[in-house]
């Protein structure tokens, strides 16, 4: 992030959004700066939670705490409008290992904002600021904090407890970083935006031996290791290359030492999909797949989910084209 993007005088003049925005800009990277070398793991996001709600708070918000243990809502409300509009941002961190050597790194092993999700909540926060400043709206504006994003449905849990009864919107608007976009570069897409993202966590159990007598044991390892080619042919060989599908195999466990058979290892999977009948024919095959690999090699497949299952995201276009109006006009002004 640059802390001086080229947005010109003129531009500003046209749009006091900007003016207003570039006003707070070094303050709002330095608070960016303080979320990344302070990362908070899912439902843990207790020290960010806590500055979001202070910060709103200070703003003229009306804050509620709680709704999925961590989530913050901050409400605004101007002039006699109906209209209720919603804008969110998640606040979680991944337990990852920061090494970049960044001057504002994580200060906590094993906690890393890798994600991007510090920039989200900052982002939002600055918008935050200007809405409260500018009050350039008529009705009822409701900013959602979300914890939770990576994998643990902090999203569900927020609306399980009721999000939408206490602070419902007629439109939603958020967004995602992505890296490889140019600065002051915009992404919309119409239709499915986001995959789903299924966790999958596959164990094969087969029977433990010395390494020197394989033929007495029956070989988990051989069987994982087999199952993890097999599971690269379900996107290249069952999906229409027409449609998205993702089968990553991306941690393997399994045995502690060179010269013992282990009894079972574990397989963790990242799988996603656009499509529900793509999704439904991803878990067939790997299914599938799994079963088939253990009865040629001996180890029993079980099969199990973890974390949160997450549908697609759709955007509609009635609601992605004045935000795509918006940003171009934007941008036709730096």
């Amino acid at each position: 992030m640059n802390i001086d993007p080229p947005v010109s005088t003129m531009a500003e003049a046209a749009d006091p959004v900007l003016a207003g925005i570039r006003a707070t800009q070094a303050e709002m990277v330095a608070l960016r700066h303080h979320l990344h070398a302070h990362p908070e793991l899912a439902f843990e996001e207790f020290a960010t939670s806590d500055l979001v709600a202070e910060r709103l708070a200070s703003w003229g918000y009306e804050v509620h705490r709680g709704l999925g243990g961590t989530g913050v809502v901050g409400t605004l409300r101007c002039g006699t409008g109906t209209r209720r509009l919603g804008l969110r941002a998640d606040m979680d961190a991944l337990p990852i290992h920061e090494q970049t050597g960044l001057p504002y790194a994580s200060r906590h092993a094993g906690r890393m904002h890798a994600c991007g999700h510090d920039g989200h909540t900052a982002i939002l926060l600055a918008a935050a600021r200007e809405l409260a400043q500018a009050r350039g709206f008529d009705g009822t504006l409701h900013l959602i904090f979300q914890p939770a994003e990576e994998g643990l449905g902090g999203g569900r849990k927020m609306v399980e407890d009721g999000l939408f009864d206490l602070f419902p919107c007629d439109a939603i608007f958020a967004l995602h970083n992505m890296p490889g976009f140019a600065e002051g570069q915009f992404g919309f897409r119409e239709g499915s935006f986001m995959a789903s993202s299924d966790t999958v966590i596959i164990t094969v159990r087969g029977k433990g031996g010395h390494g020197s007598a394989p033929h007495l044991s029956a070989d988990p390892v051989v069987a994982a290791a087999h199952l993890v080619l097999a599971l690269q042919t379900v996107v290249s060989r069952n999906v229409d290359p027409r449609d998205m599908a993702v089968v990553s195999v991306g941690a393997i466990h399994g045995g502690d030492a060179p010269n013992v058979i282990p009894g079972e290892v574990e397989l963790r999977l990242s799988v996603r999909a656009y499509r529900p009948e793509v999704r439904a024919l991803l878990r067939e095959r790997i299914t599938e797949l799994a079963h088939a690999q253990a009865a040629t090699l001996g180890p029993r497949p079980w099969w199990t989910t973890a974390g949160a299952i997450r549908p697609w995201s759709t955007t509609r276009p009635a609601r992605s084209s004045p935000a795509r109006w918006r940003a171009t006009g934007w941008a036709s002004r730096r």
